[in-house]
């Protein structure tokens, strides 16, 4: 199946790719510690400009950071359930199950209508309530919020990340489905990837 047979935009093949454009499609296969390029950047791969702040958005997503890679994860396949993009649940869900997050938990992703629906403890779900306002309503967010999930045992700096994570995912998921490529889970080449072989980051 040829996922990219929608896309609306030009994108650079990996095996024509040449000068900036090589370089970041290499960057991107060490950041993700997959074998190719996933297609969502290609998206942005005729704009060089363009394609360079993708990958500096993913790798402040994943790379370091103070929570860990599978709370992330669960964060990015959530926001994208939330968006209705079917490409990047299956993506995100790939990556958590690699980084350890259950299968059940993953499942439940793709099916959920909230967030009580998740097979999680309520500290995540206080997180994951909280992400999903800043899909829907980021403009109501309060002091109060702030108040729950800090009492909750979330930290600022956790928040911050979270919110990042979250909001850099409404970007996301609106230019893969803008763009046509968001149809299907079976369009992520990631989703069709064996669990068992890693995925890139720190943890």
């Amino acid at each position: 199946m040829d996922a990219t047979t929608e896309v609306r935009v030009p994108m650079v093949e990996e095996a024509q790719a040449t000068g900036r454009v090589a370089e970041l499609y290499a960057e991107i296969k060490q950041a993700t510690g997959l074998p190719f390029v996933p297609d969502m950047f290609r998206l942005t791969s005729s704009r060089p400009d363009l394609l360079e702040a993708v990958v500096a958005g993913y790798k402040g997503m994943y790379l370091g950071g103070v929570l860990p890679r599978q709370t992330r994860e669960l964060i990015s396949a959530w926001t994208s359930k939330v968006n209705q993009c079917p490409y990047c649940v299956g993506t995100h869900n790939f990556f958590f199950r690699a980084f350890g997050g259950p299968e059940e938990t993953a499942k439940a992703v793709e099916t959920a209508s909230g967030v009580d629906e998740l097979p999680v403890d309520e500290h995540t779900k206080v997180l994951l309530r909280l992400v999903t306002k800043v899909s829907r309503e980021a403009y109501k967010i309060t002091e109060e919020d702030w108040r729950v999930a800090g009492e909750a045992g979330w930290s600022r700096e956790e928040l911050l990340e979270a919110f990042f994570t979250a909001s850099m995912f409404n970007f996301i998921t609106r230019m893969v489905d803008g763009l046509g490529l968001g149809y299907s889970v079976a369009a992520s080449r990631v989703s069709q990837q064996p669990v068992s072989q890693p995925g890139g980051g720190d943890r």
